[in-house]
């Protein structure tokens, strides 16, 4: 049901607010540049450090600007159930594609745990969910086999697979009827030639078009272009991941002209150094 380049969008921020204009900007740029879907309030657009009002906000004002344009995949994700289901309810509400909905965070909770949450807010909502493994964001992993478990109720339709670990997308791959993204950048490629459909990316923020080239060459079985475009990709990815995910990519929006250079603490701005360096980086790929 999903596939594509998909984009995990930021949120940008002035003087403490959401920045409506930019956000705005932000998916005209998607539109004109060939992404596939519009991903708001995912880990990169910083949802935990959002009011649940501005949360919602967020994900009506990207459907509403939108429209049917592109689909959009509501982040919806919480590490309590209730607030998660009340989130996806939101993006049901305003007629989203579906939810991108996270393992729970810091409870570290069993498979079972994991298991329930999911299939607790599933029997309540009638809106295709992604499921988003994220190990070193949740203290926990989802297992193939708790995945394949999920993957039997209906209207759960995809995971969005962020480990470091080729050998559980391949389990995944191997033992699920269940559409898999890549939800790591320098490992979308490798999932797309195991069978991977396409990708949630933090990267596609800044080079929606070059994303989208190598996704869709993947897809349509020429690899050779889609490795061209992966090996072209490798120094954006390396510098977008030198700090905290999303401060190098709202840095480098930033440096391109497109938000302002604005976090909500915990997150604060880059290190000079690494600034200097993505500043490189971006110019080499000329992107400013």
């Amino acid at each position: 049901m999903f596939h594509g380049s998909m984009v995990a969008l930021v949120t940008p921020f002035t003087n403490g607010r959401v920045d409506k204009v930019a956000l705005k900007k932000l998916v005209d740029f998607h539109v004109q540049n060939g992404t596939d879907a519009l991903v708001p309030c995912g880990t990169t657009g910083e949802p935990s450090a959002l009011s649940h009002e501005e949360h919602k906000k967020v994900l009506s004002l990207v459907k509403e600007y939108v429209g049917d344009k592109l689909p959009v995949i509501c982040g919806a994700g919480s590490n309590n159930t209730e607030e998660a289901l009340a989130l996806t309810r939101h993006a049901k509400k305003i007629r989203a594609a579906g939810v991108l909905s996270i393992v729970p965070y810091y409870n570290k909770p069993t498979q079972e745990g994991i298991y329930r949450h999911y299939a607790y807010i599933a029997k309540r909502v009638d809106i295709p969910i992604i499921l988003y493994n994220k190990p070193d964001r949740t203290g926990i992993s989802m297992t193939p086999t708790t995945v394949a478990r999920l993957a039997k109720i209906p209207n759960i339709v995809a995971i969005k697979e962020g480990s470091d670990s080729i050998e559980q997308t391949s389990l995944i791959l191997n033992q699920c009827d269940i559409t898999v993204l890549s939800g790591k950048e320098t490992l979308t490629f490798a999932i797309l030639a195991l069978g991977g459909r396409g990708a949630i990316s933090i990267t596609a923020n800044i080079v929606p078009d070059k994303i989208h080239a190598m996704i869709h060459a993947a897809l349509e079985g020429n690899f050779e272009k889609a490795r061209e475009v992966h090996f072209e990709l490798i120094p954006l990815n390396k510098v977008l991941f030198m700090e905290t995910n999303p401060i190098p990519i709202k840095t480098a929006l930033f440096l391109m002209g497109k938000i302002k250079e604005e976090f909500r603490l915990p997150l604060c701005k880059m290190k000079k150094e690494n600034v200097a360096l993505l500043k490189f980086v971006l110019q080499k790929n000329k992107l400013i």
